[in-house]
């Protein structure tokens, strides 16, 4: 077993915590918990680029849960729980030095109590005897900072990009992968766009909307050009709570499952979710008349966004094989009616617009993802179900919980008994179709 020698850490904040120094940017390793395979990959690719040395976990063995049982009370957060044990295995794989290592978590500053996360972490590591490691938090609100990690203009716009392309390739490889008639090709076509645009993160032509353009119009027809064979599939939209939503991990290898099962899988976008919180900013000031200079500020980088997914929404139409994703502002007002904008802790009405974006889209056949006592999760999600049925009366939407204490095989068998509604409905309708043109024809 290879021992590495700790050193101390001297430098600390005004309250407290472990600063991550200028000198520790160059030879600390960054460990990155997993959430969006494709989108995390860019965004690693991306800290490299910057002079960070930095590794994404892919881990997903049941050691995790048992490290995050062992360390965060179990009425917290199913990702909380996931996130910590994946890092705190990571740790205690002895593949690195802990002399050398740091952490990186998101933290919004919004209500959910995913804010917290940051501190339950280094509540765990205190606890094994590992506070002398850095926890950077990765925010655009000033609410820690750090001298070695510093948020600049260029790599916010790089992760805007990152978020644009992760987001094409999902959709498209999705769409793509249930009809493939060589397996692997899709994700062989993943794998090359992810290199090549890694390449040219430092290039002045990364940051030309002309060449994102092209770029992201080249990925389309990369996609349309593998070879498939189309038959009638069920489709499957997957919302939630954005950690259940889009981590492998949380969900139980949900896609896996489904493409075992036949069936094509949509998820909505992480962009749609980064214009939300903006929104959100916006939202504020118009209901309590707070916040005027950050709404100013959150409609100039909203309007932004929002022009960045047009091009993404553009370049998917130039393939007419393809569904491409609604916009923005056509999502928000599908809520109208259902739930108000101004509820938005968590996914928020988010949720709900994503539940009803899918089905005015024909994707009926919908499983909302969420943690077990997730409180906005249950109202804007689950809550909403109901609501959605009554109005939409195809809708087959199912809600499951994940948590260290449901069964694998409660969740699954859930699941297939939509699914079996959905082939029940998916061969109605095919019936249905086939009267229609004998109809036709006979008259």
């Amino acid at each position: 077993m290879k021992i590495f020698k700790r050193t101390k850490i001297k430098k600390y904040s005004k309250d407290g915590r472990i600063l991550f120094t200028k000198e520790m940017k160059k030879e600390y390793t960054i460990l990155i918990p997993m959430m969006l395979p494709i989108h995390f990959k860019f965004m690693k690719n991306i800290l490299v680029k910057h002079g960070y040395k930095a590794e994404l976990l892919n881990t997903s063995h049941s050691r995790i849960i048992e490290e995050g049982l062992q360390n965060v009370h179990n009425d917290t957060c199913y990702p909380a729980l996931l996130v910590i044990g994946q890092l705190l295995d990571a740790i205690k794989s002895r593949k690195y030095d802990e002399d050398k290592l740091a952490l990186i978590i998101t933290q919004t500053g919004g209500g959910c109590r995913a804010s917290n996360y940051i501190y339950l972490l280094r509540k765990a590591l205190k606890k094994n005897k590992l506070e002398h490691i850095p926890v950077i938090s990765f925010n655009l609100n000033g609410m820690e900072k750090n001298p070695g990690f510093m948020i600049r203009p260029s790599l916010l716009v790089q992760f805007v990009y990152a978020t644009l392309y992760g987001d094409i390739l999902m959709l498209l490889s999705n769409q793509v992968r249930p009809y493939e008639i060589n397996p692997g090709e899709t994700d062989r076509i993943v794998d090359k766009w992810v290199i090549k645009l890694s390449n040219e993160l430092n290039g002045k032509s990364f940051f030309s909307k002309r060449n994102i353009k092209r770029n992201m119009e080249q990925i389309a027809a990369d996609f349309a050009h593998i070879p498939v064979k189309k038959v009638d599939k069920i489709q499957v939209g997957i919302v939630g709570e954005i950690y259940m939503k889009y981590s492998p991990l949380g969900k139980n290898s949900l896609e896996e499952l489904l493409a075992q099962e036949d069936a094509e899988v949509h998820i909505p976008g992480l962009m749609d979710f980064i214009i939300y919180t903006c929104d959100n900013r916006i939202t504020d000031t118009k209901l309590y008349g707070i916040n005027i200079i950050a709404s100013f500020l959150a409609a100039l980088l909203k309007n932004y966004l929002i022009r960045m997914q047009n091009m993404l929404i553009d370049a998917v139409k130039t393939q007419y094989i393809f569904k491409a994703p609604s916009s923005f502002d056509h999502i928000k007002s599908l809520v109208k009616g259902y739930i108000g904008t101004g509820v938005k802790m968590g996914e928020g009405w988010l949720l709900t617009a994503e539940m009803l974006e899918l089905i005015n889209s024909g994707i009926e056949n919908i499983i909302c993802t969420q943690p077990f006592g997730c409180l906005p999760n249950h109202i804007s999600g689950k809550g909403m179900i109901r609501k959605i049925k009554e109005r939409h009366q195809n809708a087959n939407i199912v809600a499951i919980d994940y948590d260290s204490g449901a069964t694998k095989i409660n969740q699954e068998n859930r699941i297939k008994l939509m699914l079996s509604t959905a082939r029940l409905n998916l061969l109605k309708a095919a019936d249905d179709s086939e009267a229609f043109l004998d109809n036709a024809q006979t008259r």
